[in-house]
């Protein structure tokens, strides 16, 4: 199966789970319900999903036994943007080609549907009884320390709190690693712990994690200067203008480029020791690093 088949196939499990999931379980009041599912059907690419499938899916596991899990984190993601685009983060009008939330909710909904989809997410992680109590637990700590003060909350203080300043290397490194690497790394390190994985690979897969976190980041940050505002689907440039701390403004883009491939060749290498069981994980290692959107 392709690459480009293999994702839609997975990503198709993903978005029936989450429609069977919202759909079954409305709550009042309905504002609120239409604010958390505007933005979680707003059209992503559910890459954080889909990298802890295939993640398990390497360890020897099926997909269907983790797209509870699988689909939780898609729920952290979606809170996180909702909050990142607001007027006192970012203020940002658009995101994936439409308004964002607080555009069309308000403020106050849109914080409140990013408050839901947080507490929702350990709820929906929790829907499964296919794991052990020590397994669920390993990975879930795993997903809650990623996505907290010590994950992407702490990046995402820094970079607001770094606006201005003149870029370095360790504040620079800090918030690539937490606000966007953390959580795309606990994404590719529950699939071992799920599946039960010996030491050897789940170290070879948290490498691999860490490596296409931070670059996934760095293209961003490069995309924000070179990318399409239509393909992109939000304004492009805004890291200048705001004085991010961003691996261009340090580094330049030719450096920033040459970073994103190394670290995107190092994560394939740290592959090795799953063999053929890899194969989608590095195709896919490759397709991060090529995108443009």
């Amino acid at each position: 199966m392709s690459l480009k088949d293999y994702l839609e196939e997975k990503r198709l499990l993903v978005n029936e789970y989450l429609k069977e999931y919202f759909s079954s379980k409305p709550f009042p009041p309905e504002r609120l319900y239409q604010a958390i599912t505007y933005s979680l059907f707003a059209g992503g690419k559910r890459i954080r999903p889909l990298l802890a499938i295939t993640s398990y899916e390497a360890c020897g596991g099926k997909a269907e036994d983790v797209i509870p899990q699988a689909s939780a984190l898609e729920l952290i993601h979606t809170y996180s943007l909702i909050h990142d685009d607001l007027p006192s983060m970012d203020n940002d009008d658009f995101r994936r080609g439409k308004p964002t939330n607080h555009k069309v909710f308000g403020e106050a909904l849109a914080i409140l549907a990013g408050d839901a989809l947080l507490t929702e997410a350990f709820v929906m992680f929790l829907q499964s009884s296919l794991f052990s109590p020590t397994a669920l637990r390993e990975a879930l700590l795993t997903v809650a320390s990623a996505a907290g003060a010590r994950g992407m909350v702490g990046g995402q203080a820094e970079d607001i709190l770094s606006e201005g300043k003149d870029p370095d290397p360790r504040t620079v490194h800090f918030i690539h690693t937490h606000k966007t690497g953390a959580l795309i790394s606990a994404s590719v390190r529950i699939g071992p712990l799920l599946a039960g994985s010996p030491p050897e690979i789940h170290d070879a897969l948290s490498l691999y994690g860490d490596k296409i976190g931070l670059a996934f980041q760095i293209i961003d940050d490069i995309l924000d200067v070179t990318g399409d505002e239509e393909d992109l689907g939000k304004k492009t440039g805004t890291d200048q203008e705001r004085g991010k701390m961003t691996y261009p403004a340090l580094y330049g883009l030719e450096r920033s480029r040459a970073a994103a491939q190394e670290l995107i060749d190092e994560a394939k290498l740290s592959l090795g020791v799953l063999g053929e069981r890899a194969k989608y994980l590095e195709e896919i290692a490759d397709y991060l690093s090529s995108r443009t959107s």
